[in-house]
C-alpha cells in the first residue's frame, strides 16, 4: 500500500494560488484576508486533507486539543477502558491518543517517562491506567484509573473492589461451597489487596475458615495463573470452588481444571472479576464480578476535561460492582 506524503502548507498555498502567509492566516483564524480567499483556501485544505502538525500547533497556542490515554500494555482490561474513553471523547472538542509504554511498561515509573515524551507538544492532559507512581508531576492534568497504591492526591477513577470480592465469595458460599480456593492478583496492586480482603471478610462473616493451602498468587495474567491453579487443583483435598481475582486468572483456572480431567462446573465452580469480553466467550461462560470498565474510561475522560476547564468537582470517582451469573458455578456435588 502506498502511504501518501504529508500535505504541507506550501502545497495548500500553491493549489489555492496564494502565499504561505495567507494560508497561515486562514489556518490560525487571523484577520486581513478577504472572505472569498478564506473560502477558497478552506476548500483546498479540505480537498488536500491538510492538518497542522500537533507540535507546531502547540507552539502557537499552547494547546493541541488532544488527550492521551497511557497504558503499560494493551490487554482486555485497558482495551475496555479505552472503548469508554473513546466513546466519551466524541462529546467533546478533543481527540484521543492511545499510547502503550511497550517494554518500558514493566518498569516502575513508566508513566512519568511516557508523560515526559508526550506532554507539552502532543497532549493537553492524560489518563493513566494502573500507574505505578501516583504523583506524576509533569505540568499537565492527569487522571489515574485504578492506580497501584489506590486513591491519593491524584484525581482517580476506580471501582469498589472490596465489595465486589465479597459479592463473589458470598455467591459461592450461597451455593453451599465451603472449601473455596482463592487465586489473587499482583501483590503490588491495591485492587488485588482489596479483592483478597473482601474474600477474607466474606469468609469470616460466614464463619468459614480460609484454608491458607488453598490461597495462591496468580498475578492477573493467564500465563502466570495457570501454574498456581494447577497446583491448587492437584491437591488431595482440592477446593470445590475457586474465586480468581480477575477473569484472565479464572479462565486460566478453567484451563488447568480441564487439563487435570475436571469439568467446570460439575467438578469445580469458578468465578472471576472484571467482566471483560473474554469471560462471556469462555467455555463455559464465566460467572464474574462486573467492573463497569467502559464507564470507568468515560468517567476518567469527563473528569480530565473538567480539570482542564477548571471545573470544581469531586476528583475521586468510585463506581459500584455487580455479580454477573453465567454457567461456571453450581452447588458442590
Amino acid at each position: 500500500m502506498e502511504i501518501p506524503q504529508r500535505v504541507k502548507m506550501s502545497d495548500v498555498a500553491r493549489t489555492a494560488g496564494v502565499s504561505v502567509a495567507t494560508v497561515s492566516k486562514v489556518v490560525n483564524g487571523r484577520w486581513g484576508v478577504a472572505q472569498s480567499t478564506v473560502d477558497r483556501v478552506q476548500r483546498v485544505i479540505e480537498q488536500l486533507g491538510y492538518e497542522a502538525s500537533l507540535g507546531a500547533q502547540s507552539l502557537r497556542s499552547q494547546r493541541t486539543n488532544v488527550l492521551g490515554i497511557l497504558v503499560a500494555e494493551f490487554e482486555p482490561f485497558s482495551t475496555e477502558l479505552l472503548k469508554g474513553a473513546s466513546a466519551e471523547v466524541e462529546r467533546t472538542d478533543y481527540e484521543l491518543l492511545a499510547y502503550a509504554a511497550g517494554a518500558r511498561g514493566s518498569k516502575v515509573g513508566w508513566e512519568r517517562r511516557s508523560l515526559a515524551r508526550l506532554s507539552g507538544t502532543l497532549i493537553d492532559g492524560a489518563i493513566l491506567v494502573t500507574p505505578t507512581v501516583v504523583e506524576a508531576k509533569q505540568g499537565v492534568h492527569v487522571v489515574a484509573i485504578d492506580p497501584h497504591t489506590g486513591p491519593s492526591g491524584m484525581p482517580t477513577v476506580d471501582s469498589d473492589n472490596f465489595a465486589g470480592a465479597m459479592l463473589a465469595t458470598n455467591h459461592l458460599l450461597g451455593l453451599g461451597h465451603r472449601r473455596i480456593g482463592f487465586i489473587g492478583g499482583r501483590p503490588d496492586l491495591e485492587s488485588a489487596r482489596l479483592r483478597e480482603a473482601g474474600f477474607r471478610k466474606a469468609m469470616a462473616q460466614a464463619r468459614v475458615g480460609v484454608d491458607e493451602a488453598l490461597v495462591r498468587v496468580g498475578g492477573y495474567r493467564t500465563e502466570s495463573a495457570e501454574g498456581p491453579a494447577r497446583e491448587l487443583l492437584s491437591r488431595a483435598e482440592r477446593p470445590t470452588a475457586v474465586f480468581a481475582a480477575n477473569d484472565l486468572s479464572a479462565i486460566a483456572t478453567v484451563m488447568a481444571a480441564r487439563g487435570l480431567g475436571l469439568t467446570v462446573p460439575d467438578d469445580l465452580s469458578v468465578i472471576g472479576f472484571d467482566n471483560v469480553p473474554e469471560s462471556a466467550l469462555s467455555r463455559p461462560p464465566l460467572t464474574t464480578i462486573k467492573q463497569p470498565l467502559q464507564q470507568m474510561g468515560a468517567e476518567a475522560l469527563r473528569l480530565l476535561v473538567d480539570l482542564i476547564a477548571g471545573v470544581e468537582r469531586d476528583t475521586h470517582v468510585r463506581l459500584p460492582t455487580e455479580l454477573v451469573v453465567r454457567d461456571s458455578c453450581t452447588p458442590p456435588r
